[in-house]
């Protein structure tokens, strides 16, 4: 496990709201340091400690890769020209009332 001593960083802030997060001597003074595991690597976060306290959970870490299909294949909207990134981001989803 890691420490706080180990920690690289000169300066580290809340994965959250940004603040910074402030460690005299090996102790973290307000927030907390979460360490997560993906795969064999270990992934090193802080929070300041209201931000903890609504959410201890590590969100917006990876973005989340969106398909679609277009004339038939399935293809990445983040390798879309900006036109049908912009007309894709427009569509709605209409539901249709089966009456019996």
């Amino acid at each position: 496990m890691a420490s706080v001593k180990n920690v690289k960083n000169k300066k580290n802030f809340c994965w959250d709201c940004k603040k910074e997060i402030k460690i005299n001597n090996g102790k973290i003074e307000n927030g907390k340091m979460l360490i997560y595991e993906e795969g064999n690597k270990k992934i090193i976060v802080f929070k300041c400690l209201n931000c903890f306290a609504k959410s201890q959970e590590l969100r917006n870490y990876q973005p989340c890769e969106v398909y679609s299909r277009v004339v038939g294949y399935l293809r990445p909207v983040g390798q879309w020209n900006k036109g049908k990134q912009q007309e894709f981001k427009e569509k709605k989803e209409f539901k249709i009332k089966v009456e019996n």
